[in-house]
C-alpha cells in the first residue's frame, strides 16, 4: 500500500526533544545509584526488590530503601509515556515537547528527593507530583496532535 508520506523531514529545533529526551536518561541513572546506595545502607540482598514489612519495622533505612526504591520504580513505569510522547509530539511541536519532557525530569528529581526522605508525603513536595503529572497528560495531548496532523496528510 502506497503511501503520500515518502520521508519524514525534522524539524531543525528537534533537536530540543531529543535532548530533553537524553535527560530522562540522566534521570534513571541517578535513582538507580540512589536506589543501590539505599540498598547498601539497609542491607537488602539482591534479588529482593523490596525490604519486607519485617525488616521494615526494625530497620528504618529499610523503610528508606523501600521509598527510594519506589520512587524509581513508578519513574520507570510512566518513562515510556514520556519518552515517546516526547519524541511524537517533536515532529510538530518540538520547543513544547522539550519544555515538558524537561519540566517533568525535574519534577521527577524533586519527587524522588523528596520520597527517598522515608516521608512518602514529601514525594509531592511544591507540587513535583501534579506538575509533572500535567506535563505527561500535555505530552500525551501533543503527541496525539503532532499523529493526527501526521494521518491528515496522508
Amino acid at each position: 500500500m502506497a503511501s503520500g508520506i515518502t520521508g519524514l523531514v525534522l524539524p531543525k529545533e528537534y533537536a530540543y526533544p531529543a535532548a530533553a529526551v537524553v535527560s530522562t536518561f540522566y534521570l534513571l541513572f541517578w535513582q538507580s545509584t540512589r536506589v543501590a546506595r539505599a540498598r547498601r545502607r539497609a542491607g537488602i540482598e539482591y534479588p529482593q526488590v523490596y525490604a519486607e514489612k519485617a525488616e521494615v519495622a526494625t530497620n528504618k533505612e529499610a523503610h528508606v530503601f523501600n521509598c527510594t526504591q519506589r520512587a524509581h520504580q513508578n519513574t520507570l513505569e510512566v518513562a515510556p509515556i514520556i519518552i515517546g510522547s516526547t519524541l511524537i509530539a517533536g515532529f510538530s511541536y518540538p520547543v513544547a515537547a522539550a519544555a515538558l519532557c524537561g519540566a517533568w525530569t525535574i519534577s521527577r528529581i524533586v519527587y524522588s528527593i523528596g520520597y527517598s526522605t522515608g516521608d512518602p508525603k514529601k514525594r509531592n513536595l511544591g507540587g513535583a507530583g501534579i506538575f509533572g503529572s500535567l506535563s505527561m497528560l500535555t505530552l500525551i495531548g501533543t503527541s496525539t496532535a503532532s499523529v493526527v496532523s501526521l494521518i491528515r496528510s496522508l
